[in-house]
This record gives structure tokens, sequence and C-alpha cells, in this order.
């Protein structure tokens, strides 16, 4: 086992935090300083005199680029050992990681989660934060975690030229490697830990703004697709009862169209696992959906263009009401994980190595 801690502009805290490491625990420590600069260059000696290996970035590259720094000299140095990732600001107890390195050592999940379930004091953007991400990921993949922003992560060595495939360098690295886990259907396990704030969260460098935008960024993906084949359903429908003045017509032209594109978006670029199904399959799964919902669909704006009399409202009613239903289906039962596909045989990742894959 390899202790992992990247680290921006530290106080002390690292130090202490090194100390007990190498104190509680046999296990070597790896500190990525993610360009500091001159100005921390005495705190990162200490450091590496209290027994921590210390990697150093010449210029601030973000978390997620000091984390695939570590995750590669791990694999070079210390081949076959599991990783356990931990934040520099105190916010994570020795007890803890060792608690996640001890059940990442037991050999039966791919990942460990410390999940702090926010009690106490809390500070609002971390507490509300969390929450809406928390919520999204789970909207997004099936996937329940209560604490996606963590920092405390255990990954098993197999994982490791894996998760130096994944795109991102900053923040929003971390919850593109769970949503990669979720599509590739490796195995998760959360454990609770301490939630710690010390000083309201001061000396985090995650910016509220800009941070949360790169993480929903990845969320919304997985409805960029629906919102383009909506566009397009609309258009054609409109279209199409212009110039025929049948809403069955209608309907049925502009859903052919728009499913048609939907779903090419969706196997190539939403739900990417889905490439492990071949093409028929997958067309077969999702034309019998779209056979659901097209039918459905017809009856609800049948139906609401008699009791509204508009059909911009009937379409609009009718597609809120269908969106969920059909999303959850193509998560799940057509692009989802699947036996036989890559991401289903990289559950077992004991006995082989992931393939490096990007986003």
């Amino acid at each position: 086992m390899v202790i992992l801690v990247p680290s921006y502009e530290p106080d002390t805290r690292l130090l202490v935090l090194v100390d007990a490491l190498v104190a509680a625990t046999d296990d070597p420590v790896v500190v990525v300083d993610d360009g500091s600069g001159a100005a921390y260059a005495d705190l990162f000696a200490k450091v590496a005199m209290a027994g921590a290996t210390v990697l150093t970035h010449r210029v601030n590259r973000g978390k997620g680029a000091a984390l695939k720094t570590g995750f590669a000299h791990i694999a070079a140095t210390h081949p076959g050992a599991d990783v356990v990732c931990a934040d520099s600001d105190g916010q994570h107890a020795v007890a803890d990681i060792v608690r996640v390195a001890d059940r990442l050592a037991l050999g039966d999940i791919d990942m460990v989660l410390g999940g702090r379930r926010f009690t106490g004091r809390v500070p609002a953007r971390s507490r509300i934060g969390n929450a809406l991400t928390r919520h999204a990921f789970t909207l997004a993949t099936g996937s329940r975690i209560h604490d996606t922003q963590t920092g405390l992560r255990g990954h098993r060595a197999a994982t490791l030229a894996w998760l130096t495939s994944i795109d991102g360098d900053r923040f929003e690295y971390e919850l593109r490697v769970l949503l990669a886990t979720a599509r590739e259907g490796l195995r998760l396990d959360e454990i609770e830990i301490e939630t710690i704030y010390l000083e309201g969260n001061a000396s985090s460098h995650f910016r509220p703004l800009w941070d949360s935008l790169a993480v929903w960024g990845q969320l919304l993906a997985f409805t960029a697709s629906s919102l383009v084949g909506f566009a397009v359903d609309v258009a054609l429908l409109a279209l199409l009862h212009a110039l025929t003045g049948s809403v069955l017509v209608a309907v049925v032209g502009a859903r052919l169209a728009s499913g048609s594109i939907n779903f090419a978006l969706n196997r190539r670029f939403v739900f990417a696992g889905g490439r492990a199904l071949p093409l028929g399959a997958a067309a077969c799964r999702y034309a019998a959906l779209a056979a659901v919902i097209l039918l459905a669909n017809t009856l609800l704006m049948e139906g609401l263009v008699i009791v509204t009399g508009s059909l911009v409202i009937a379409k609009v009613a009718t597609e809120l009401s269908l969106f969920m239903g059909s999303y959850v289906v193509q998560r799940t039962a057509i692009f989802g994980p699947h036996r036989g596909s890559p991401g289903r045989a990289c559950v077992n990742v004991a006995e082989t190595t992931l393939t490096p894959s990007t986003q």
C-alpha cells in the first residue's frame, strides 16, 4: 500500500499529516507538490525529511494532474501496490486513512471512498455543493454515493494505468473517475469517515464557481443528446403536421428522425460503455424502447392536443413526462455495462489490468 497526498501551497498541517502517517503505518508516503513555488520549498523539504517521497511540478497543473503524476510514479516504483489518496489540508484523520487502506486490502472491491456525512458545522458551499452533485450523480449513473467530492479514496494497483488515462487535470478529474467507474461497472464501496472542516475550509483550493461548472459539465453530457434530439423532433413535428395535418404522421416521422440521431449520440458520446455492445444488439434494444415511447407519446399527444388545444403545450408536457423513464432505461438496459463487455470484464481487476481509455 502507498499513500498519495497531492498538495498545493500547504500549511504545516501537511507536515503533521506525514509525521502521523509515518508513525501509524509502515506504508510509503508520496507527496506531490503541485507547483507551490519557492515560498514552500522549506516546508516540502521538511516533509521529505519526515520520510515522504516528494514529487514536484514546476508550475501548478491542478489536483487531477498531481494525482496522475503520483499514480504513474507509484506504478513504476512500487509495482503491484494499491494506493490510498488523501488531502493535505487536515480534513482526513489518519485513523480514517488507515480504515480505507484496510478496506481496500480485503481485495473484493476496486475502489473505496471515505464518505463524509456532513454532520456538525459544515460550510454552506460544501454542504450545498455536495448535495447537488450527489443527487445529480445518482441521476446520471444510477449509483448512490453519499460523498462524490471526497478526496480520500483507495484504488487497486491494477487500475493505476487506467486512472492516469482519464481526462481532467483539476478538481473535475475526481468526478470523472467516479463516472468512469460507474460506466465500466467496477466494484466500489463507501465507508463513513469523520467530517472535518478547519477554519471554515479556508485552506481548500476548490473554486466554487469554475470547478463546480467543470464538474457539472460532465453530468450535463448525459442530457445534451436528448436536447439535440428534442430540437430535431420539435422542428420536424411542426413541419410534418403543417404538411399533412395528421398528428400521427407528424409524431411518427419526427420520432424516427430524432430517435436515430439520439441513438447515435448516446452510443458514441454519452453512454460510452454502450460501444462495447454490438451495434445491431444496441439498435434492437433502442428500437424496442423507441416503439414503447412512440406509442405512449402518440397516445399522450392525441389526448393533450384535445385537452389543451395546443400542439406545442401537448409536445412539451409529453416529453417531460416520458424523459426520465427513457433515460433510466437507456442508462441501465441499453447502454450500461453488459456481460461480456470490456466494462464488465474489468470488474475482476485482481486478475487483469484495465486497458487505458479516455473519456
